[in-house]
């Protein structure tokens, strides 16, 4: 028997401990969603309600907390996300070269590439949205003002997230926190800046810039050297351009030369894809540290 909401979110986190934390975040934020709601309908209904009589039967019909973590796991089962995939046993060449067929791996290049560009944005809309929040605060709209900035916070959070799980394949939230109606400004503002999800939301956006502009160094930077010497021989074979200058003028290389360079740029672009996957699963790993909120729990 359920007496609060609480109590039953409690047993259902607890049922729900063997699973992913962005799937149990899901399951709690949907359930909290349906309870809160289904009890304010009732109460509106009649406001002389037993409420925990009410509540049972709401639970009732929504679902025990076994039968509700048994429902999340079937879901979770026939849905995963894009890029994820089952390891496989293979041979050290298919190890090795593999990474050009992997999936993960293009997930992560475009996700580094991108990462550039969401690092901007975040940056400076945390940063701007910091600056107005705290000397508005003095004013009458300034309290609105910084709960639409915090909750912005979180929706940009989720897209993230979703980012994530689509070209990293970890899975993320995809739910959005459930935020009670009805309650006053300060009461609400106080409850986002008391939520370290906004918090740690907030820092991940932050740490985007320095990111981004890392990753997309890096990714230009091995993608147009290996090219580049991949593309010798043709560079000097068709246009008798030496691909080598020195102070003391150019240096046409022989043949074996030009392909000793090539083979030189593959590898380099090889080691550089692995990289790539690399960096893409440690981002994901870290993303869903920083953005799936547990209480009392440490991020899977």
């Amino acid at each position: 028997m359920f007496n609060t909401i609480d109590n039953y979110l409690e047993a259902l986190k607890n049922e729900m401990q063997s699973c992913d934390t962005a799937l149990t975040q899901d399951a709690l934020a949907d359930a909290r969603e349906h309870l809160f709601l289904a009890l304010e309908d009732a109460r509106g209904k009649d406001p002389e309600i037993n409420e925990v009589e009410t509540l049972q039967s709401i639970i009732a019909e929504y679902g025990t907390p076994e039968e509700t973590a048994s429902a999340y796991r079937e879901i979770e089962r026939r849905t995963t996300p894009s890029f994820k995939q089952e390891k496989k046993t293979q041979s050290l060449i298919g190890r090795v070269f593999g990474v050009y067929t992997d999936p993960r791996t293009w997930g992560s290049i475009l996700f580094m590439f991108i990462s550039f560009i969401t690092g901007i944005i975040y940056f400076t809309w945390v940063i701007t949205g910091l600056s107005l929040s705290i000397p508005l605060m003095i004013l009458i709209f300034g309290v609105p003002f910084a709960i639409l900035f915090l909750l912005s916070v979180q929706g940009l959070g989720l897209l993230e997230g979703r980012l994530v799980e689509a070209l990293l394949g970890v899975r993320m939230p995809r739910r959005r926190f459930f935020t009670q109606p009805g309650l006053k400004w300060l009461d609400r503002l106080k409850a986002l800046v008391s939520d370290r999800h906004t918090w740690l939301s907030m820092l991940y956006m932050l740490l985007q810039l320095p990111l981004g502009i890392l990753y997309f160094t890096l990714n230009v930077t091995v993608v147009s050297v290996s090219l580049a010497l991949i593309a010798s021989p043709v560079i000097q074979k068709f246009t008798n351009i030496a691909v080598i200058n020195l102070d003391n003028g150019p240096v046409f290389l022989p043949y074996w030369g030009l392909l000793l360079m090539a083979f030189g740029g593959f590898c380099l672009l090889t080691v550089g894809m692995h990289l790539a996957r690399a960096i893409g699963w440690l981002h994901g790993r870290y993303a869903k540290w920083m953005l799936v909120n547990l209480p009392d729990e440490s991020a899977r």
